[in-house]
């Protein structure tokens, strides 16, 4: 491969598969068929596979094309979702519907609910505040924002909460540590173990935490505690030591190889998600139909 393909390029050979012509694709552009053709064949140059059968029937994906078209399919929404996580942080400050989430959640579950809520309501600016779970609760409590998400194991007394969705988290090291030839390892073992965490307030290290206390093998031993999910992701590829984060924020990882999941045989760390809001009032308006999209999609 001798240049990263173009968005513009992926797109098409989505829009081929989808409408099975060349000439449809480019009819839906509004382009000449000839720019079609010419860009979906530097598309093929720049991989160095085939991705497109021309017949005079029309044109289909090879088998290579079909699965080029899965992985950009999944590059265009991550963009979709990264626009509009983008958007929603630029508008805050003049927003109809103001959010905040803790960072899993924001980073992994919001520009998507967020996308789907506006394609009812495509005026609607949102603004959102991607903070730690212990912030959001205080958000919502000051009413700077209208809705809140939360990963902790509790919501914040004083708030109204509805589960919207549930996650998992994984103990994961970089291959070259000693704990990735390991096929499992003790909740004991993981207490002693030092660990890559975040900062006191997050609700991944204090889902951990409660884990821990619960299983009764004390408290854990932080290695290093940093501010984000994608420091800490970093620290562990960098093989600085094994860390316990959300399995949204490490799928990608765990397939191409930077990191390796460990089993830990007997803790529970399964979470919920929560939307809160302050106890004893109704959610209306964006806030409850943002509400109604986040649980409807779990």
């Amino acid at each position: 491969m001798t240049a990263v393909p173009d968005l513009e390029s992926l797109r098409l050979l989505v829009l081929v598969d989808e409408l099975g012509s060349m000439g449809k694709a480019a009819a839906t552009l509004g382009i000449a068929q000839p720019s079609v053709s010419k860009r979906l064949t530097t598309l093929e140059h720049r991989l160095g596979l085939i991705l497109v059968d021309r017949t005079r029937r029309g044109s289909a994906l090879t088998p290579a094309g079909r699965v080029v078209c899965g992985w950009a399919q999944r590059v265009l929404g991550e963009l979709d979702g990264l626009l509009t996580g983008a958007e929603a942080l630029r508008t805050r400050r003049d927003a109809e519907l103001r959010v905040a989430a803790s960072m899993t959640i924001a980073e992994h579950l919001v520009p998507t609910w967020i996308g789907e809520l506006r394609k009812s309501q495509p005026e609607l600016y949102v603004g959102l505040r991607v903070t730690n779970s212990v912030n959001v609760g205080e958000l919502v409590h000051n009413g700077e924002v209208d809705i809140g998400f939360v990963e902790s194991p509790s919501a914040p007394g004083g708030l109204s909460t509805k589960r919207v969705a549930t996650d998992r988290l994984k103990v994961v090291v970089a291959p070259s540590h000693p704990l990735a030839r390991r096929r499992s390892l003790s909740t004991a073992e993981l207490a002693r173990e030092g660990l890559v965490v975040r900062e006191p307030g997050s609700g991944t290290r204090e889902t951990l935490e409660r884990a821990l206390r619960r299983a009764g093998v004390g408290e854990l031993t932080p290695l290093v505690e940093l501010g984000s999910a994608a420091a800490v992701r970093g620290a562990v590829i960098a093989g600085t030591g094994p860390a316990v984060m959300s399995e949204l924020a490490v799928a990608g990882d765990l397939v191409e190889g930077r990191l390796v999941a460990v089993e830990v045989t007997d803790l529970d760390l399964r979470r919920t998600f929560r939307a809160v809001w302050p106890a004893g009032r109704k959610v209306t308006g964006p806030a409850a139909e943002l509400l109604a999209v986040a649980a409807g999609m779990r």
